[in-house]
C-alpha cells in the first residue's frame, strides 16, 4: 500500500490519540468521519497499523525500576528462552541483536529483590550485562516530531 500526505496525518493524529472519534480527526485534516474511518480501515487491513496501545504511568502502578540486560547465551538452542521472555511481565522489549551479545532487554520492575529474582532466572540461559537507568530523556513517538 503507498501512503499519501493523509494518510501520514492521520497515523500522525493517531499516535498521539488512538481514542479520537473519527469525525474529530476528520475536521482536523478537512474529511468526513466516514471517509477516514475507511481510510483508518484499509491502513489496518495492510498492516500498515499493527495495533492500538495505552500509555501506562508506570510509577503509579508500582514499576519504579527500568533496566537494560544484555544477554550472552550459554547455547545456540533460544527457543526456550524466547518462550522464557515471552512469559515474563518485567520484559517491556525483547531484541535478538547483531554483535557481541545475543539479546537486548529492557525490562520494568517494582524493587531490588524482583530485579535479582529475574537476573537469578536469567543466568539459566546465559550470562548478562545490567544496566539500570537513571532517567528517561525522551519518550516521544518519530511521527509526531515536528
Amino acid at each position: 500500500m503507498e501512503l499519501d500526505n493523509i494518510d501520514f496525518q492521520i497515523i500522525r493524529i493517531l499516535s498521539e490519540n488512538s481514542r479520537i472519534q473519527w469525525k474529530d480527526l476528520g475536521e482536523q485534516i478537512h474529511m468526513t468521519g466516514q471517509a477516514v474511518g475507511n481510510r483508518i480501515k484499509k491502513l489496518e487491513d495492510s498492516g500498515v497499523i499493527k495495533a492500538y496501545s495505552l500509555i501506562v504511568d508506570e510509577m503509579k502502578v508500582g514499576l519504579f525500576f527500568t533496566a537494560f540486560v544484555i544477554i550472552y547465551m550459554k547455547t545456540a538452542n533460544h527457543d526456550s528462552f524466547i518462550r522464557f521472555l515471552n512469559d515474563r511481565y518485567e520484559v517491556v522489549e525483547a531484541h535478538r541483536v547483531s554483535g557481541e551479545a545475543c539479546y537486548h532487554l529492557k525490562i520494568k520492575v517494582d524493587s531490588q529483590e524482583t530485579l535479582n529474582l529475574f537476573l537469578n532466572k536469567i543466568l539459566d540461559y546465559g550470562n548478562y550485562t545490567l544496566y539500570l537507568s537513571i532517567k528517561e530523556i525522551k519518550l516521544q513517538n518519530p511521527l509526531t516530531a515536528t
